[in-house]
Parts: structure tokens; sequence; C-alpha cells
């Protein structure tokens, strides 16, 4: 009987040992993972902030520019939309820069607002603005021009005084073919903008890539906003 009893004393307490330890390591090495994912979730959260401009919540101009040339290695044609705020440094020397901040950041907002699966919007500096929008079609570019300029001329801003702060935007637009060269489609839609400004403000200039790249001819289409509001 003794030699029975006596493995069993000695066993048992062997075991329950052991699994009191299995235990204590399973239950660390759930917690060393969960560790690592809340870390990684964490480091993610972080690497994604630092795309975007902290002020207006779209892409910086660094992300924004990797993006648009991942949009060109992947063969996707569309839309780029070059935009400045009109007078932008007379909200701030009016106003003051809280409210020019208020406009920027409202801004960011539209254009996120605008943007689907396959849409960025970036901050270039300033006041000015970037879109692409992945597979619009030539023959869309104008009013998707438009919705644009037209959600940034009815945004409601006011100043710390209550004073209503006007906004509007010219735009500045080019079609990218398949397989378009990011910088020169970049300068293309900066061009176009400029034909914006130059014909008046809170504008639309629109032009194929093709006629776009030539310096010396003027962007093919210009529009102009039927009933412009007075710009600050």
């Amino acid at each position: 009987m003794m030699a029975v009893l006596c493995p069993l004393a000695i066993a048992i307490p062997v075991s329950a040992f052991h699994f009191h330890q299995s235990e204590k390591l399973r239950r660390a090495e759930a917690a060393a993972a969960d560790a690592l994912l809340r870390l990684a979730r964490a480091y993610e959260e972080l690497r994604l902030q630092s795309r975007l401009d902290g002020l207006t919540n779209v892409l910086s101009r660094q992300a924004f520019q990797e993006d648009l040339a991942g949009f060109s290695r992947a063969s996707m044609s569309g839309g780029l939309l070059f935009l400045d705020l009109d007078h932008f440094k007379s909200i701030n020397d009016r106003y003051g820069h809280a409210a020019g901040d208020e406009v920027l950041r409202k801004v960011g907002e539209v254009l996120n607002a605008h943007c689907g699966r396959y849409d960025i919007a970036g901050r270039l500096g300033g006041e000015e603005f970037v879109l692409f929008f992945g597979e619009l079609a030539a023959e869309g570019m104008f009013e998707c021009c438009e919705r644009i300029r037209l959600a940034i001329a009815h945004l409601e801003v006011r100043a710390a005084s209550g004073a209503i702060v006007h906004v509007s935007a010219s735009i500045g637009a080019v079609y990218c073919e398949a397989g378009f060269d990011a910088e020169d489609c970049l300068d293309a839609a900066d061009m176009n903008l400029y034909a914006a400004k130059a014909g008046g403000r809170n504008t639309v200039a629109l032009a194929a890539q093709a006629e776009a790249q030539k310096a010396s001819r003027p962007p093919a289409r210009m529009f102009e906003d039927r009933a412009p509001r007075g710009a600050v």
C-alpha cells in the first residue's frame, strides 16, 4: 500500500506545480501577445497621423505625392485638381490667423468629404490644396471641379467678431491618362490654376493632359462663376 501511496503523494503536488507554472506561462504569453498587438496598432496610428496635415486632416505634401506616384504605377487614370484659396492673405490680415486656420480646417473637411475609395486630398502648403480623383472620366472633370468650388464657396465661417468670412477658390485641373507622370501632371494643373486666377478667381480652368503640358498654350477651357461671390 505504501508503495502505491508514496509515489501518488509526491506526484500530485508536482503535477499541480507544473500546471500552475504552465498556466502562468500561458498568461504571460497572452499578455505579451496583447502588448505587441497594442504596440503595433499604436505604431500604425502614429504612421497614419504622420501622413496627415495636422491642421486640415488631409494628406501632407509628401504623402500625397507618394500616393499619386502609386496611382501612376498602378496605371490608374483620373482627374488632378490644384486648388488655391482666393485672397487668403486678406482673410488673415482682416480677421486674424485664427479665422484663417478655421477656413483651412473647413476646406479640409470639404475635400475629405468629397473623397471616395480611389480619391486622395492633400495640402501642399499655405492655402494650396490638391486632389486626385481616381478613375474619374475626362467628361466628368468639370462637374467634379464645380462641386468642389461651390462647396467651398458655400462654407459658413465666422470670425471672432461674428463677421462672416467669405471664402472662394480657384481650381486648375488636368485629366491624367493611365501611366501619367505625376510631376508633369502637377505642373500642368498648376499652370491651369494660374490661368484660373488670372481669369478672375473663383473659377475652374480645365485642360487635357497633353494640351496642358504645352506651356505656350492657354488651358483649353475656362469657366467662370456666373454669380461670383465677393472675395475678401
